[in-house]
């Protein structure tokens, strides 16, 4: 048994390729905190704790306070269980889900390093590649848009996720821009849209019935309202073409169960960044017993952060869509640990 010896953050500030925005806001830069976990032995484990339109309270001064904060109690317990102290956490400090989840994760990879063990072997080893989509940010400068739209087609994606305001007019004029560029350029591709709350009902429904006379090829339809119009998403589950995947509506078990005995969607996109490790493992057991398709999901974040959603959904190889993009709005490496970042895909070796 190994004890915790020492807890230290730090913010790191990214500039971004392009300016990453949704119906919620928008940012030229990646702002998140690191957490650094080291034990007696040497072990040590990163995690990240990204900020978020979704989560505005998660600020970057709120997040280090709650690691400054927490950091002494946990100082010289075994790491065995850190599992234990998490879940009390999570009630403390429930708005601030994805400061707890960074904090998760370097633990969860501190306990992996001490016992020898990999994080992709961890959750089951089972796909040795993944191919992710990549975000198409709601941009309505066209030249920005098609600049971006150009880096993805060098970088050999196949699937976009467009980013839709709940501004009718205005998305009609996004999509119809985007399904353009994609029509000259690609033979075949996927659209996947992110409504990430900006919706009514009435007007989403108003935007699927466009969307159905248009014949565009939409694979799936996240988080059009608000996440808590329980009301809304059931009957826009009811009408939709196309799966209703729900982000901001899931956090943990609860929230999955409300959603599935409501019936307000088709899925749920699983975030460790919202979620952390355990969560995420129980929502990913609980969405496949109730046969809900499954996302995993991202915020904007680096490698740090990034790794474990790619190494949990490599790894459990249950998904049905990925999305785990963040990396490529920002300038990085073809590599971190044991992932290499071939274009669209990554494998582990």
């Amino acid at each position: 048994m190994s004890i915790i010896e020492s807890i230290h953050c730090k913010e790191i500030i990214r500039p971004l390729r392009t300016t990453f925005s949704t119906s919620l806001g928008q940012k030229d830069v990646i702002k998140s905190v690191i957490v650094e976990i080291r034990l007696k032995n040497g072990s040590t484990g990163l995690g990240e704790c990204p900020t978020s339109f979704a989560l505005k309270e998660e600020t970057i001064p709120a997040i280090k306070d709650i690691i400054r904060e927490v950091a002494p109690g946990l100082k010289g317990l075994p790491i065995d269980g850190y599992g234990e102290i998490i879940e009390k956490l999570r009630k403390r400090y429930s708005r601030n889900p994805m400061t707890i989840s960074g904090l998760e994760v370097a633990l969860f990879r501190a306990s992996l390093c001490h016992k020898g063990v990999s994080e992709y072997g961890y959750f089951g080893g089972k796909l040795s590649a993944i191919e992710t989509d990549i975000t198409i940010p709601y941009l309505t400068d066209f030249e920005v848009l098609k600049k971006w739209m150009n880096y993805a087609f060098k970088e050999r994606f196949t699937t976009y996720k467009l980013k839709v305001s709940g501004n009718i007019n205005e998305d009609k004029k996004f999509i119809s821009e985007v399904y353009g560029f994609l029509k000259n350029d690609l033979g075949t591709f996927t659209i996947r849209l992110d409504g990430n709350q900006g919706f009514t009902k009435k007007t989403c429904l108003a935007f699927l019935d466009f969307l159905t006379r248009s014949n565009y090829p939409i694979e799936l339809f996240e988080q059009p309202l608000p996440k808590n119009d329980y009301k809304g998403l059931k009957e826009i589950k009811k009408r939709s073409p196309v799966p209703i995947i729900l982000d901001e509506t899931i956090f943990n078990e609860a929230d999955l169960q409300r959603a599935v005995e409501g019936d307000f969607c088709h899925g749920i996109n699983i975030k460790i960044a919202k979620s952390g490790i355990s969560e995420s493992l129980r929502l990913y057991e609980r969405a496949k017993k109730y046969g809900l398709k499954l996302m995993m999901g991202c915020m904007t974040e680096t490698m740090v952060g990034l790794s474990a959603g790619i190494n949990f959904a490599a790894g459990t190889g249950g998904f049905d869509y990925i999305d785990l993009d963040a990396i490529h709005f920002i300038r990085h490496r073809k590599s971190y640990g044991t992932i290499n970042i071939r274009n669209a895909s990554y494998a582990i070796r």
